[in-house]
C-alpha cells in the first residue's frame, strides 16, 4: 500500500471514527448537558427525539463516509455539516467557544481530515 493510501485511510478512519462517537455517545448512549443546552438554544421542546435523529444522522454519515469510497458526496457532506455545526454554534451559543474540547478545535480538526482525504482520494481510484 502506498504512502498516500495510508494517509487516505488513516484520515478517512478519524473522520468516521470523529462522527460514529459523537452521533453514539453524548447523544444516543448518554445526551449530553452540552447536546442539550445546544438543541434547547434553537427552541427545540422534544431535546431527546432531537438528539436521537441527529446521533442516528451522523452514524449514517459515518457509514457512508467509510463504505461509499467512489464518490466525493460524503466528504462534501461532511465538510458542510462541519462548517455548518461550527457557525451555528457561533452564533445560537458562542460560549461554548471559550470551553475547553471546544467545537473549534473538533470542527477545524474535522475540516483539516477532510482536506486531507479530498486531496488523497484520487490514489483510490
Amino acid at each position: 500500500m502506498s504512502v498516500l493510501k495510508r494517509v487516505h485511510w488513516i484520515a478517512r478512519g478519524g473522520l468516521v471514527f470523529m462522527f460514529a462517537y459523537h452521533g453514539l455517545v453524548p447523544k444516543l448512549l448518554w445526551l449530553s448537558q452540552g447536546e442539550r443546552t445546544m438543541i434547547q438554544a434553537h427552541g427545540i421542546q422534544q431535546v431527546e427525539l432531537f438528539a436521537y435523529a441527529a446521533g442516528v444522522a451522523e452514524i449514517g454519515l459515518a457509514l457512508w463516509l467509510l463504505l461509499a469510497r467512489r464518490t466525493a458526496w460524503p466528504l462534501i457532506v461532511a465538510s458542510s455539516a462541519l462548517t455548518g455545526l461550527l457557525l451555528d454554534v457561533a452564533i445560537f451559543n458562542p460560549a461554548m467557544l471559550r470551553e475547553a474540547f471546544n467545537p473549534v478545535t473538533l470542527n477545524v480538526a474535522g475540516l483539516a481530515l477532510c482536506a486531507v482525504v479530498w486531496n488523497t482520494r484520487l490514489e483510490q481510484k
